[in-house]
């Protein structure tokens, strides 16, 4: 339990449920933990690069709003310091889109996601790095290079990686993030959070110029699956209600790799391995069983990709992107053209995935969530299109199809890597899974409780009494 507020303590470390206790019940003040969370940004972000921009005097202010509400005991995430990916228009900011070429001009208004979290009592300390139109899945641009908190040689993953190098090195302990084709769960397996994108329809999505024909969900990035869990009941405008472990699961359990010619290494191997062992230790049965991915489905899912690519530089100035964004969004274009883009496809993968999960009687579909190592953390926004389209199906190719599908799923740390990088696996679940997922995850963190930020973070360690 926590004791008053010392001199000597902190708050950064502390979980968004720990966090938000305490400041209903008065052990805390919101403007104290917000300012020692934007103490650790101030010291800290320069080494990992997770912010774009920090809100510091109006966070302080915001969060002295907070101390102030009467009905500050109903607050779900009261004086919780968060971070939103910056494609989401928070007011007072511009929307950064990744980069000075897509940037779009300052917000009046807060996304609705953004909306919600204030008016749970969560105080955004700023915007998070992506790449630029949250295309790709590392996170640089001409300025700044996002580093992996558990080694900064390596990327975070993207596009959501400024928000989870910014979890996972406890600058803030839960991020908004959204996922287009794996862009929350890519950078929680490289960090070693949890990371859920929720099923289509779940979470009010809006995000860009469009929402990526239905592939892009708003969602979130915590420590720990309770705080994943609080996460996501406000973005999905729920009341929060106690997490319950699932009744005896069958769980269908694959390596197979969407995209021909990938393979997850032994670690990657290992990792889904022993997440498997704790389901069955935990009664659940597990069957090997592949989704079949049809031939047609990885040219399907590229050609919506570029084509979503191409509406969201509509009214840029071409001529400024990056080389790799220009050559996508010109494959967008040419898609378009083709009519390759078809809502018929999206909604036929649809059902035969809800198919595939039915007629084998599958509750969970259990994955590794990614088949390598993060690349290198390096400007891959200098490289070509062709280098950054290997790198990027090479090391993350399991998540794509449930954008397709438009099917809840979430990542997972499960222990450390040969490499000391973390281990993770994906849950998949069919329409409306989300606390079933979010329930077996729960289990398995029970079972084998993981590292909950990265070695040697949080650099101002959480002192309790």
């Amino acid at each position: 339990m926590f004791g008053m507020l010392h001199r000597s303590t902190t708050w950064v470390g502390a979980t968004a449920r720990e966090i938000a206790r305490a400041v209903r019940r008065g052990d805390t003040s919101a403007t104290a933990v917000v300012a020692d969370h934007l103490d650790s940004i101030r010291a800290y972000d320069r080494i990992v690069g997770a912010f774009r921009e920090v809100r510091a005097a109006e966070a302080i202010a915001e969060a002295e709003m907070v101390d102030e509400q009467p009905g500050l005991g109903n607050l779900t995430l009261a004086g919780v310091p968060v971070a939103v990916k910056e494609n989401t228009p928070v007011t007072g900011l511009a929307t950064w889109n990744g980069s000075a070429a897509a940037r779009s001009p300052v917000a009046e208004h807060d996304h609705e996601v953004v909306r919600r979290l204030r008016g749970a009592g969560a105080v955004v300390v700023g915007v998070t790095r992506m790449p630029e139109l949250g295309i790709w899945a590392t996170t640089d641009d001409d300025g700044a290079i996002t580093r992996n908190p558990w080694r900064t040689d390596r990327t975070p993953g993207g596009s959501s990686g400024g928000s989870a190098a910014a979890v996972a090195s406890g600058l803030v302990p839960i991020a908004h993030g959204n996922d287009g084709l794996g862009s929350i769960r890519i950078p929680a397996a490289c960090c070693g959070i949890v990371g859920l994108k929720p099923g289509r329809g779940v979470v009010p999505a809006d995000i860009g110029a469009n929402d990526w024909y239905g592939l892009t969900e708003n969602g979130i990035l915590a420590t720990t699956v309770a705080d994943a869990h609080l996460g996501f009941s406000v973005l999905s405008g729920r009341t929060p209600q106690a997490l319950t472990p699932p009744g005896t699961l069958r769980v269908a359990v694959s390596l197979r790799s969407p995209v021909t010619g990938v393979f997850p290494d032994a670690d990657a191997r290992k990792g889904l391995s022993d997440a498997v062992r704790l389901l069955l230790a935990h009664g659940h049965g597990a069957v090997r069983a592949d989704p079949v991915y049809p031939p047609a489905l990885a040219a399907r899912v590229l050609a919506t990709w570029f084509g979503a690519t191409s509406l969201d530089a509509a009214d840029l100035d071409r001529a400024a992107l990056q080389p790799r964004t220009r050559r996508h969004v010109a494959l967008g274009e040419e898609a378009l053209r083709r009519g390759l883009v078809r809502d018929a496809d999206r909604a036929a993968w649809r059902e035969r995935c809800r198919n595939w999960f039915n007629d084998g009687g599958f509750d969970v579909l259990i994955t590794p969530a990614l088949a390598t190592a993060p690349p290198a953390a390096q400007h891959w926004s200098a490289r070509s299109w062709a280098a950054n389209m290997l790198v990027n199906t090479r090391y993350a190719p399991y998540e794509a199809p449930w954008n397709f599908a438009g099917f809840p799923g979430l990542v997972i740390p499960v222990g450390v890597r040969g490499d000391g990088l973390p281990a993770a696996v994906q849950l998949v679940g069919p329409p409306g899974a989300e606390l079933l997922l979010l329930g077996l995850a729960g289990q398995i963190e029970q079972a084998a409780p993981w590292r909950r930020h990265a070695p040697g973070w949080p650099r101002m360690a959480a002192q309790r009494r």
